[in-house]
């Protein structure tokens, strides 16, 4: 059998490159300190845009940077509900008109000719539970 012939291995278990003739990329340490008292160190890649924030590796509560510079608190938009949206796109005006344009369509539907008085019906109120 040859002599280059690994015998008792597996495929895939373990490496036998090695680290010769290779050059690591650059690194930088970030310190760390949690807010129970830890203190550790992340290894990051010198070009990476580094983290204010990082899960402690002891309790897991959020630890800052050793620096203390704080994250800034980024901008965020209001939510828009569904009536500020139409706002945007009609006004007040014209959704009084497509009301009427609609009601009476659906008079229209229903074989009433004349517009509903204005007289309200009293209210029917539910018994409650």
């Amino acid at each position: 059998m040859a002599e280059r012939a690994l015998r008792g291995t597996r495929l895939g278990a373990t490496s036998y490159e090695n680290d010769r003739n290779t050059d690591l990329a650059p690194r930088q340490e970030v310190t760390f300190d949690c807010p129970k008292g830890h203190r550790f160190t992340v290894p990051f890649s010198a070009e990476a845009e580094l983290p204010i924030n990082w899960e402690c590796r002891i309790c897991g509560a959020l630890a800052v940077t050793a620096t203390g510079d704080l994250p800034t608190p980024k901008k965020v938009k209001p939510p828009r509900s569904h009536w500020d949206m139409l706002m945007e796109r009609r006004t007040v005006a014209d959704l009084e008109e497509v009301l009427a344009e609609r009601l009476a369509v659906i008079r229209g539907q229903r074989g009433e000719e004349q517009p509903a008085t204005t007289e309200r019906r009293p209210s029917r109120q539910r018994k409650s539970a």
